[in-house]
């Protein structure tokens, strides 16, 4: 193991914004910060969002940099990558950014029904495949679980570079009649923009004129996208506490 990758683990360990799976015991087991991340790492009631497959953390701290009124947690298990992000974080005294290492098939240990307003997921691993379709944190297991923990009608935010993944979700998000508020195939050309839910006024241009700067917040491998001219699409919908979701039918 390089040097280097055991020194940011180490400092990492000592990082007060960090929880870490050594700290949270074994999977199954709910942690004692459940349903008291409010109090005990933010000291405060303000909204949280998660980003979910954090990596180097950009959009966490990015996110917690333009809204010091919301609490922000990037989740992630490569404590390597997240080291860049809780570093960023504490150099920044951002008091209102976190980190959560742990696989995300755990989430449910960490975070109480009502806890959560928000989910990003920024460049989540594809899983190409349809016989991988079931390890996509966009997939119905996964949505199922995010809705334990999340307030009502909380926002899902999904950016990618693969089309295969956008296509999924979105199949998802139709099968299961849930409300797409915001959608492009093509985020940095303005003629792949689309916005959707005209029933309700006003939340279309709130959350376009919010997402000019959080959509302009850029990850190590959205740069890396961009250089080799691939579209990155955006996806953003509704999920309701009280709606089972499903899978989607297959593409014929």
């Amino acid at each position: 193991m390089a040097k280097n990758k055991l020194a940011k683990w180490a400092e990492l360990s000592q990082f007060q914004n960090v929880i870490e799976p050594e700290i949270a015991g074994p999977p199954g087991k709910d942690h004692r910060i459940k349903g008291n991340w409010n109090s005990v790492v933010f000291g405060n009631n303000n909204p949280i969002t998660l980003e979910l497959g954090c990596g180097k953390g950009e959009y966490t701290t990015g996110l917690a940099s333009l809204y010091p009124e919301r609490n922000f947690i990037g989740v992630d298990i490569k404590g390597a990558r997240m080291w860049r992000g809780a570093k960023t974080a504490n150099e920044k005294n951002l008091k209102n950014a976190a980190f959560l290492r742990t696989r995300i098939e755990f989430i449910n240990n960490f975070f109480s029904p009502d806890e959560v307003d928000a989910i990003w997921l920024t460049f989540p691993d594809p899983h190409p495949g349809k016989s991988n379709s079931n390890k996509r944190l966009t997939c119905p297991w996964f949505l199922n679980k995010y809705r334990n923990f999340f307030k009502d009608k909380g926002i899902i935010c999904l950016k990618t570079d693969n089309r295969e993944l956008f296509d999924y979700t979105k199949r998802i998000v139709l099968a299961n009649n849930l409300r797409t508020i915001f959608e492009t195939r093509d985020l940095h050309s303005e003629a792949g923009l689309e916005v959707k839910d005209n029933s309700s006024p006003g939340s279309n241009n709130e959350f376009l004129h919010e997402n000019a700067r959080v959509l302009s917040i850029k990850t190590h491998y959205e740069h890396m996208f961009i250089q080799k001219e691939l579209d990155i699409h955006v996806l953003a919908f509704i999920l309701e506490k009280d709606i089972e979701i499903s899978n989607a039918p297959e593409e014929r």
